[in-house]
């Protein structure tokens, strides 16, 4: 079975992007692991603004890989390998994960991870932790129902203070309440 994976950056306080969408934040001094990831996996997953946003960067950034855009919105196809999706998430990514294929990279944002998160889809997740406070803006985590146990596989430090913490999914054991 294909495994999706969030691969993201967070700020110190949980924020994944400005409250405008902002990404002007993100350390781009060197790789910190993602050329490795991106090589690794088969195909993207998008929420609508995610890939919106994308498309302002100049030069569409996974030009080689399948994408698929999550959108109740007609989708401008304005680059390589995107297709729109209007079907049902859970269902959807399901059938992915149950296909031929390697990783599921999904991207962002938050609105399609937190439908992951509820829907238990995430099979790993690699946090890169920028040394700074935004304040304000879009949480990496939005506020779900869903608890999950992670268990810890790697945690990489860098000299510029970015740590990336890697977890997967510990399915045997179900989160309980720590008697008081």
């Amino acid at each position: 079975m294909r495994k999706l994976v969030l691969f993201i950056a967070s700020s110190l306080d949980g924020y994944i992007a400005r409250p405008d969408g902002g990404v002007d934040w993100l350390f781009t001094d060197q790789d910190y692991g993602y050329q490795v990831f991106y090589d690794s996996v088969d195909a993207i997953l998008l929420g609508r603004r995610t890939y919106d946003q994308t498309l302002t960067f100049g030069e569409y950034p996974y030009p080689d890989k399948h994408a698929y855009v999550f959108t109740s919105r007609p989708l401008t196809l304005d680059a390589p390998g995107v297709e729109a999706v209007a079907e049902p998430v859970a269902g959807f990514i399901s059938q992915l994960k149950h296909g031929e294929g390697g990783k599921l990279w999904l991207v962002g944002g938050a609105a399609l991870i937190k439908t992951c998160l509820e829907h238990d889809l995430i099979d790993e997740f690699i946090v890169s932790i920028h040394p700074l406070i935004l304040g304000s803006g879009i949480p990496l985590f939005p506020n779900t129902d869903s608890s999950r146990r992670l268990s810890l596989v790697e945690t990489v430090s860098y000299e510029t203070g970015l740590v990336q913490v890697r977890y997967e999914r510990a399915r045997k054991s179900p989160m309980h309440a720590v008697p008081s």
